[in-house]
């Protein structure tokens, strides 16, 4: 039996912190999504059965999804229409932003040479 390689992901991840509520066909539940692409993302805190069709809310928009794995605390969904607008999109794009912004070296100039904290040698 040969196994086919795993195939490379469509969309770039990027982490996030967006609470949400995510509505099942029997009840609803608030959840935060930590892991956010254009075709998916990784829901903690919210947990259905796998296969299952769901509703994300988040400020006013409804993205629909399919689970593709769950645990007790987390799930993982796909979107079937990529997400291309809209407030959760537009959140992306911010992370994705504040992201790209390099770290800046912080007091580097103002380090003196030397052997502990007051420089002495």
């Amino acid at each position: 039996m040969t196994s086919t390689p795993p195939r490379p992901r469509a969309h770039k991840r990027t982490s996030v912190s967006i609470e949400v509520i995510v509505n099942g066909v029997l009840n609803h539940v608030e959840g935060r999504i930590v892991d956010l692409s254009e075709g998916g993302a990784r829901i903690d805190g919210a947990s259905l059965p796998e296969r299952s069709r769901c509703e994300i809310h988040y400020a006013g928009q409804v993205v629909y999804a399919v689970v593709m794995w769950s645990e007790w605390d987390r799930m993982g969904v796909r979107f079937p229409y990529e997400l291309t607008q809209g407030p959760l999109h537009a959140a992306l794009e911010r992370a994705r932003g504040a992201a790209a912004i390099p770290a800046t070296p912080v007091f580097l100039s103002n380090r003196s040479i030397g052997f502990g904290r007051r420089g002495m040698s």
